[in-house]
């Protein structure tokens, strides 16, 4: 698909350059051509109407709102400070993680600490000139956190609000700096220090120490040549992003699937939506609500053993079917097979290594030409214009056959060898992949140009069970398309997202951010 630069359609003011330290995150939730645009205050023409959700979206606003609140009075505010309107409800949820993110940033930062609020958010400016015309253009920085100073103004501290502590690049390091050091002039600024700190559990981390004179520095050898590769930037890269983008619509790059889902009302929010989120909501709408605003996880509950090691196996096999040159895998398998980051018990990794051994036997390699293409967990999104929502979904593997038909395979473990009679019941996810290869939605929409189907790969300790479903077969596009609304028509239409509460908040991973959930059982007492 050939992605033209800037895309035709868009609009705006590019005298001044807005840049957040935000955009030099982790890149999975990021587009970086989304981001050029933003910085550059450009938008599509054609502006989709503003549908606001009616929970409170931005998930530590109020945790922002309330430490404000914490740590000064509205007459302490400056004049200009923008006073805040009605605030739209919080989701009970959301109400919990903040009470905790509050209690967790009071223990990281006591009040003892000598420093004051800063009276404004710190903003680094500079006047540059502009790539293609006469006149300049003025280069804001900012970061989005918490400031302090000390009384006399000579150190300045720079609170960053994280959901967990996270590695941080040398030019994250050095952006934070620059704001800190430079933003908001003032000359009696001799030391900086930038701080994350993490919301889940109260632990803080420096991310800079020094003096003024160092933070410019960083920021010369690592903050500048980030920034120029920011804003040089040309890959688009849709994925959840493309739910907020303000240039989704001229995006040449996001494939359009109108109809998809089988949805048809644009009036809804528009949102992102996976069969993650279909299942979750199905099983109770606070918990995928909850999960789609990324609050932490009960990692007990989320991770366990056999969960655990079914990641394991995708992880291992995404790496064999990702290597160069391409080979079929094998059935032997090393003793130390589990992937660094995953630990899995004795049993458990004998059990993994079993079912690698059976996946040998249907390796999709075995039958893939070496021209023929093969992407490995390619992250897919799919703009459905029917129900303004964004899809997005990750096959185990997609690859050609040498007419060009696409197969997509996923990969499944069981510790059981008990039969998988109906493939659509036992995997939800798998109906989302039979509308998409049906619709020719990889295919810019040439629905049934040169067939396709859907693999189903059970890796079972007896054996290896391969399922094909035709997306072409009238009885399963029927199941397929009803599978799928049944899935989104619910979560579509729905604005409060409450708990159901219930045996299945035993093992909810999302359990401790919700008052409504049911307490555990208590294991009843012997009988003497």
């Amino acid at each position: 698909m050939t992605a033209s630069w800037p895309p035709e359609g868009l609009v705006g003011d590019s005298s001044t350059v807005r840049i957040s330290l935000g955009m030099f995150g982790p890149e999975q939730y990021r587009c970086p051509a989304s981001d050029v645009f933003k910085a550059h205050g450009l938008r599509a023409r054609e502006r989709p109407r503003w549908k606001p959700e009616a929970l409170e979206a931005f998930t530590n606003g109020p945790f922002m709102a309330a430490a404000d609140e914490l740590e000064r009075t509205v007459d302490e505010l400056p004049p200009s400070a923008p006073r805040r309107g009605r605030p739209r409800p919080l989701h009970d949820g959301v109400r919990q993680w903040t009470a905790h993110a509050l209690r967790m940033y009071r223990e990281a930062f006591p009040d003892d600490s000598g420093l004051r609020p800063a009276r404004a958010p710190w903003v680094y400016r500079h006047q540059g000139p502009a790539p293609d015309g006469p006149n300049g253009v003025e280069y804001r920085i900012t970061a989005w956190g918490r400031y302090f100073e000390s009384p006399d103004a000579r150190l300045r501290e720079l609170r960053l609000p994280v959901n967990r502590l996270r590695d941080r690049t040398d030019a994250e390091r050095a952006v934070a700096a620059l704001v800190a050091a430079e933003g908001t002039p003032d000359p009696r600024v001799e030391q900086v220090r930038v701080v994350q700190f993490a919301l889940s559990d109260g632990r803080a981390q420096s991310v800079f120490e020094g003096t003024r004179l160092e933070a410019v520095a960083a920021h010369r050898a690592h903050g500048a040549p980030a920034v120029r590769a920011l804003l040089d930037g040309r890959e688009y890269r849709p994925g959840s992003a493309c739910a907020s983008c303000a240039i989704a619509p001229a995006c040449p790059t996001l494939r359009r699937a109108g109809g998809l889902l089988g949805v048809s009302d644009r009036s809804r929010p528009r949102r992102t939506w996976s069969s993650t989120t279909g299942r979750a909501h199905r099983s109770c709408p606070a918990r995928g609500y909850l999960r789609g605003l990324r609050l932490p996880v009960d990692g007990n509950r989320e991770r366990g053993a056999a969960a655990e090691r079914g990641r394991a196996i995708h992880a291992f096999l995404a790496k064999r079917h990702a290597q160069r040159p391409r080979t079929p895998c094998r059935a032997e398998i090393p003793g130390d097979w589990v992937p660094e980051g995953y630990r899995l018990p004795d049993e458990e990794r004998r059990l993994g290594a079993r079912l690698l051994r059976h996946h040998a036997e249907a390796c999709p390699l075995h039958i893939v030409g070496p021209e023929s293409r093969v992407e490995v967990e390619p992250k897919l999104a799919f703009d459905d214009t029917a129900a303004d929502l964004v899809v997005l979904t990750e096959p185990d593997l997609l690859y050609q056959e040498r007419n060009g038909a696409w197969v997509w395979r996923e990969t499944k473990t069981s510790g059981s060898d008990r039969a998988c009679r109906d493939p659509l019941a036992s995997y939800p996810q798998l109906a989302l992949a039979l509308r998409i290869i049906g619709a020719g939605a990889l295919d810019d929409g040439q629905a049934g140009q040169a067939g396709g189907r859907v693999e189903l790969e059970v890796l079972q300790p007896g054996g290896v069970d391969l399922h094909t479903l035709d997306p072409f077969d009238p009885r399963t596009h029927a199941a397929a398309e009803a599978a799928v609304r049944e899935q989104v028509a619910g979560w579509h239409s729905e604005d409060l997202f409450a708990a159901v509460p219930g045996p299945d908040c035993a093992g909810c991973e999302m359990a401790r951010w919700c008052s409504a959930r049911q307490p555990r059982q208590a294991a009843p007492e012997a009988t003497p």
